[in-house]
């Protein structure tokens, strides 16, 4: 493999952090020429200093200025921009073969179309491009002619565990159902009627992955089980009567395959998103990752339960948004997006999360956007109606 240029969006978040570990493990084969992160600008100045990238991009003019100077008195000659022109710019970027797209939530969707439309190695961590805009999105993907490798560890598994020669055709390939795997999150056994109580650090600590604040909400709500159904809908040309979720505690497996003669093609694995990350930036090879062998002899057991959708409702609303089509998924997601920033924020209680996710729903009217202008404003619709709730 010749050495390959990577620009890392979100570099400063938990799946960045661990891309640029993996690929700092092989510097023969990669080098880092743009990195990003929106406010952390302390642990992005680090970043730089240990990858030199050509290129670095903030959220605001005052943080560029500051990594700028800081960078400078470090001797440094990174380009430091700022916004999210910036970040469609570096997804563009000649140099760059690679697009690691890990900027969580709506923000990061204009610079994944920007990397898909100029034909980039895509490594999509971002779910939200596939919930928001699931067919702007592939349209793009099939225009550019970029290769669309998935980063969560449910599609990269997957995908993993497809035919080589799969074209998006299950019928085609013998496929009866694609099975994601939920941990059930941190109150899979939890009463529902202590859910109201519930605070933001117990929702925040994950049972088996570190993760950020927002994706370790999702995950307790099950909410961000929903967007990866949706994600796997447009990933793999899958109907959502085809995608099946099951509660699977330890999280060894991370999704399956389910096949017309009655097999199963599972992948599994110690619970690292370095390994999602390996096998995109080295398909169809694989790297060392760092990640430590999985010890059967140590496992005590692996269960597997239904989900609970009225305890956790989110789910349901998800698969209800993919059968409604147009833009309902992005209403979905920006009221979502909203609600947890409330809760993070201790404005609104744990179980408020689906109440507004689904007012939005009922109450804002849904239609087909034609492109990505109109999405995204039926996003700050979204997110500006939500808001109003919530105050």
């Amino acid at each position: 493999m010749t050495q390959q240029g990577i620009a890392i969006l979100g570099a400063t978040g938990s799946v960045g952090a661990n891309t640029l570990d993996v690929v700092g493990r092989h510097p023969q084969d990669w080098r880092v020429v743009a990195l990003s992160g929106h406010t952390r600008i302390d642990r992005l100045f680090e970043q730089c200093l240990a990858h030199r990238p050509r290129y670095a991009v903030t959220g605001s003019e005052e943080s560029a200025a500051v990594l700028r100077r800081r960078l400078r008195e470090a001797g440094l000659d990174t380009e430091v921009e700022f916004g999210a022109d910036a970040l469609c710019r570096i997804a563009s970027l000649p140099e760059v073969d690679a697009v690691m797209a890990s900027i969580v939530g709506a923000a990061g969707l204009p610079s994944s179309i920007a990397a898909a439309r100029a034909g980039k190695r895509l490594l999509l961590a971002n779910k939200e491009s596939l919930v928001m805009a699931g067919h702007l999105f592939m349209s793009a993907v099939r225009e550019g002619g970029a290769r669309l490798l998935p980063v969560d560890s449910e599609h990269s598994a997957i995908f993993q565990s497809l035919p080589h020669d799969f074209a998006g055709d299950l019928d085609a390939s013998g496929i009866r159902k694609l099975i994601l795997t939920a941990s059930g999150g941190p109150f899979r056994l939890m009463p529902a009627d202590r859910f109201a109580a519930v605070t933001v650090e117990e929702a925040c600590r994950h049972p088996n992955w570190s993760m950020g604040r927002k994706i370790s909400v999702d995950s307790a709500t099950l909410m961000n089980k929903g967007l990866e159904v949706i994600e796997a809908h447009w990933l793999f040309n899958a109907p959502p009567a085809r995608i099946d979720v099951v509660v699977h505690p330890q999280s060894v497996i991370h999704s399956m395959v389910q096949y017309r003669d009655g097999s199963v093609v599972a992948q599994l694995g110690s619970p690292d998103m370095r390994t999602p990350i390996a096998n995109a930036l080295a398909w169809p090879g694989r790297i060392e990752a760092g990640v430590a062998d999985l010890d059967f002899g140590a496992l005590a057991g692996l269960t597997f339960e239904a989900p609970d959708l009225a305890r956790f409702p989110c789910l349901g609303l998800a698969y209800a948004t993919l059968e409604a089509g147009g833009d309902a998924s992005a209403v979905l997601n920006a009221a979502n997006e909203v609600a947890v920033e409330a809760f993070l924020a201790r404005r609104i209680r744990f179980t408020d999360i689906p109440v507004l996710v689904e007012d939005a729903l009922s109450r804002l009217d849904l239609s087909a956007s034609p492109d990505l202008p109109s999405l995204m404003a039926k996003n700050d619709e979204t997110r500006r109606y939500t808001a109003s709730r919530i105050s």
